[in-house]
């Protein structure tokens, strides 16, 4: 929905959230014994629990992912009106109950009592962790994060300071001897299994990015591996979907396009709906049910969007993930973060011309979309649009609202 430009839409979802937030604010104090607001992982259409495997349908961190919608709502619209009335305040209410819920350890870390990760062990009493898994920790960190990104944005000094401060006393996401995210310590992942669960810190989360340098980088490359290492026997078609997402994160354009192919032509029925199973009987998963599960569709449309624009580490890169076969293609209007709708052509393998059009005007930065050494034109109907060095090979840009910019190869 974010970057497919579908932010009207999008309202509908969040505006589920925001009509059951009372009833869930009755739940995370009865159940929880919190402050603050939790979701049910599993609940009717009031918002009430409904119950389930435990671990997942009344876990501590449910609202902290559904958190990130009203997160991505912010960044992708940048509309400040919606960040003060109504993402930050829901962001508030989240790290409250996550402030509460959780305990400091003797190390003198934030963590959980017990910590489970969708859907490891099932629902065995082995699906509850005694420290903190990578899943929950990630949530957690992110919720605090956000919250003190809101919180700093809005100019509220004293709420940014004290997120980022419970922020700091999560520890590190931990990892095996090869470097790869595990589920928790002492619990690698060694076997295939159809959740990604301990890669959320990776993808969807971003807390673990390339551009924050090697040592992610490594983290990253290592955790993709083991997830190949051990293969698709126990995947459903949600798996290749969202590995296909981590793979464009990954800048992995062949590996994201084999990934979207498999599910397409695998998990599919011909009216396009997503059934879990390998319909193929190739091999591709020991699974050939057939429940129909809307979310692979999802991530398949999201795979594609990474493939084509990324924008989640707030600089904006074009085409960072396409095989090379993709030689002629292009993209209108999809968006970018800070509030920037994106156009681009592909020709013969080489960038021919990307536009910009900013909302609100406020100023963005684009990894130089044809490298150090091509030259480009500017095209705007604006003499005073700005377009700046701000580091090596990425480019500002300060637009006004409304305005367009085009950048062509020469």
């Amino acid at each position: 929905a974010y970057t497919g430009n579908y932010l009207t839409e999008a309202m509908g979802y969040l505006n589920t959230f925001l009509n059951q937030k009372e009833i869930n604010k009755e739940y995370t104090k009865k159940y929880f014994g919190t402050s603050g607001l939790n979701v049910p992982g599993v609940c009717d259409l009031q918002g009430k629990p409904m119950g389930g495997w435990i671990q997942y349908s009344l876990s501590p961190t449910v609202s902290a992912w559904l958190s990130q919608h009203f997160y991505l709502q912010w960044k992708y619209s940048d509309d400040k009106e919606f960040l003060s009335a109504t993402a930050y305040p829901y962001l508030k209410d989240v790290a409250t109950h996550l402030e509460e819920v959780s305990i400091v350890n003797e190390k003198g870390e934030r963590t959980l009592p017990i910590s489970s990760s969708p859907e490891f062990n099932d629902n065995s009493i082995t699906a509850w962790f005694p420290t903190i898994t990578n899943y929950d920790l990630g949530l957690m960190k992110f919720a605090f994060k956000a919250s003190a990104e809101m919180a700093a944005a809005l100019g509220n000094t004293n709420d940014a300071t004290h997120w980022q401060e419970l922020y700091n006393q999560m520890p590190a996401f931990t990892t095996d001897t090869k470097g790869s995210l595990v589920v928790a310590e002492g619990h690698p992942y060694d076997a295939s299994h159809r959740h990604f669960s301990h890669m959320m810190p990776f993808h969807p989360l971003g807390l673990i990015d390339y551009s924050n340098g090697e040592a992610d980088k490594a983290i990253i490359d290592a955790s993709i591996a083991s997830l190949e290492t051990f293969g698709p026997g126990w995947w459903t078609g949600y798996s290749y979907s969202w590995f296909a997402n981590m793979k464009a994160r990954a800048m992995d354009g062949e590996g994201a396009a084999k990934a979207l192919q498999d599910f397409a032509n695998c998990f599919c029925l011909r009216n396009t709906f997503h059934v879990n199973g390998d319909q193929s009987k190739s091999g591709k998963s020991n699974f050939t049910y057939r429940p129909f599960t809307l979310e692979g569709n999802f991530a398949f449309a999201s795979g594609v969007q990474d493939m084509l624009l990324q924008s989640h580490t707030d600089t904006i890169k074009i085409f960072p993930a396409v095989p090379a076969s993709w030689n002629n293609i292009s993209f209108r209007d999809l968006r970018a973060q800070r509030g920037v709708l994106v156009s681009a052509q592909k020709e013969n393998g080489k960038i021919k011309s990307v536009t910009f059009k900013s909302d609100h005007g406020t100023p963005f930065f684009v990894k130089d979309p044809f490298g150090a050494d091509a030259a480009f034109m500017v095209k705007s109907p604006n003499k005073d649009a700005a377009i700046s060095t701000a580091q090596p090979g990425i480019m500002k840009i300060e637009l006004k609202p409304g305005e367009e910019l085009t950048l062509a190869a020469k």
